[in-house]
């Protein structure tokens, strides 16, 4: 009998992980990005839902990532504690932070804006630190600690186990984006009036605009909307 919990516990184990993969937020970006149907940006019409995949560029000044002090347009910062409890411990999330600034994704000679605060996003988080035992934190990581109301020491001077993570959208950068479109003048989105049309991304009713970095998000691969009846060209035609 006691066989048979031990493998009960097991299984109902695997199920909950199994479960914890389907749902996580990356995961769910990255399958919307691989399944959604891939357009070049001079074949987009007016209202279509579809990734395009271009290159970063900023408008204006970029942004400058606090831990690797990378020039880009967007970045995500994690900053995770170990704290213990009786024999057990975990990582405890102190810091989670995502700044960008206005940005293009170009393709060829075409550009697209993101004009939409309704995001999912999944930046991959290429850089990582650490500070604990016999590990200072950097003057750059107790620097961005201190903005934020934290130190990397604890009682008597000790430090404090920590870790760091921070993704970025560097210019130049391949990156993909799903959303619907919309052709409009540069200018009247308070953007270069020499860019001309330009696509304006943005997110409909139910669905948010989806953006990675990710190289598996951004396989320039069409889908026939045949085997996809999930997408089809117009916001009217899209069920989740």
């Amino acid at each position: 009998m006691n066989q048979y919990i031990f493998f009960g516990f097991v299984a109902v184990f695997a199920i909950f992980l199994i479960i914890g993969f389907i749902f996580n937020k990356e995961t769910i970006i990255k399958r919307k990005l691989k399944n959604a149907p891939f357009k070049k940006l001079g074949d987009f019409k007016d209202n279509d839902l579809a990734k395009i995949v271009g290159k970063v560029e900023v408008v204006g000044e970029p942004l400058i990532a606090p831990l690797s002090k990378r020039k880009c347009a967007f970045y995500t910062v994690l900053v995770e504690k170990r704290v213990s409890s009786g024999r057990n411990s975990n990582w405890k999330t102190i810091i989670e932070e995502n700044f960008k600034t206005r940005f293009l994704i170009r393709d060829g000679d075409q550009c697209a804006f993101i004009n939409d605060d309704k995001l999912k996003f999944y930046i991959v988080q290429d850089a990582s630190y650490s500070s604990g035992f016999m590990e200072d934190a950097s003057p750059t990581l107790e620097h961005y600690l201190q903005q934020h109301g934290y130190k990397s020491e604890g009682f008597l001077g000790f430090n404090k186990s920590m870790r760091y993570k921070e993704g970025v959208l560097e210019i130049g950068e391949e990156i993909a984006v799903f959303g619907k479109g919309k052709w409009r003048e540069a200018i009247g989105m308070r953007l270069p009036e020499s860019l001309g049309r330009i696509l304006e991304v943005s997110s409909t009713e139910k669905v948010p605009v989806y953006i990675s970095d990710d190289p598996d998000t951004t396989l320039k691969t069409a889908r026939k909307q045949s085997n996809h009846p999930r997408y089809n060209q117009n916001e009217q035609g899209y069920r989740r």
